[in-house]
């Protein structure tokens, strides 16, 4: 079994295809293909079916790309702590975040990085906080930025708190409520929202506020892109909670106090198992230090 069969497989599983994994590999699909049929010849089992339309992990794959992850990110670390032991920082950086995080600005901080660690690989993903802390987990990003309830904290993972806001309620500047200077959530309990999807973390904290005060809301529409969102509330469909420092960078928009607004508090997480030698450079370029 060789590390390089391991690339092979978590490529075609991210990518669900024979092809695009080969280009991601920079290898010609019959190669991967058949160093991943050597591997299921040596493991006695499909990793993937396939068929005509698709390709999928079979159960034994989905068993196997845990570990085979876990080899190749340690592979890499093994490298990435001998350059860093010479004083080079080398290997990769993978960083997730939400959309609406605002303690930090991620772009500046990435080229600032780029520039005093050219060798190091950077990548970037967005996706919902509670999907950070599994891919945080589970060893597929060593970065995460996330927000979540004041009364939750996230769990697995070492978890530094960065900010926290106080929501605003966000309307299009026709809407009714647009020219006052404050609300309560009673108030707005009576609005059509758009929000992030229900269960969500990023959802929570606005449904927690709601419930402690004993209201009920109606949310039509539930989207996952904190852009697409802030479109359908300029359109007039409804009103959002927003943390303000993310609501500062749109246009067009009215934004509103809620004297009883629910809190967001924003972390930045990593691995347990320590920080690796990118993920080390950089946070110390934010100036987070471990504790």
């Amino acid at each position: 079994m060789e590390l390089q069969q391991m690339r092979y497989v978590i490529a075609v599983a991210e990518t669900n295809s024979f092809t695009r994994a080969a280009q991601r590999c920079l290898v010609v699909q019959s190669a991967l293909s058949h160093q991943i049929a050597r591997l299921e010849k040596e493991l006695g089992a499909r990793l993937f079916e396939r068929t005509s339309r698709r390709v999928r992990l079979t159960p034994a794959g989905v068993a196997f790309l845990p570990a085979a992850r876990q080899c190749v990110n340690a592979a890499e670390r093994a490298a990435a702590e001998v350059a860093a032991a010479v004083g080079e920082v080398r290997g990769r950086l993978a960083v997730g975040l939400i959309p609406t995080v605002a303690a930090v600005d991620i772009p500046a901080a990435l080229r600032e990085f780029h520039r005093r660690h050219p060798n190091a690989r950077i990548s970037l993903s967005v996706g919902a906080s509670d999907d950070l802390v599994e891919q945080v987990r589970q060893g597929e990003i060593e970065v995460a930025f996330l927000g979540v309830p004041v009364t939750a904290r996230p769990q697995g993972v070492v978890a530094r708190e960065l900010n926290r806001e106080r929501l605003v309620a966000v309307v299009s500047p026709d809407h009714p409520l647009a020219g006052e200077t404050s609300v309560d959530l009673r108030r707005l309990s009576s609005e059509v929202f758009v929000d992030l999807p229900a269960k969500t973390a990023g959802r929570a904290q606005s449904d927690l506020a709601f419930a402690a005060a004993g209201l009920t809301r109606v949310v039509a529409f539930e989207v996952t892109n904190a852009d697409y969102l802030a479109r359908l509330v300029g359109a007039g469909l409804g009103v959002a909670l927003l943390p303000p420092t993310y609501v500062a960078g749109l246009a067009g928009m009215a934004v509103i106090e809620v004297t009883d607004a629910p809190t967001r508090a924003e972390y930045v997480i990593w691995s347990r198992e320590g920080r690796h030698p990118a993920a080390a450079a950089f946070l110390e370029l934010l100036g987070i230090e471990e504790e």
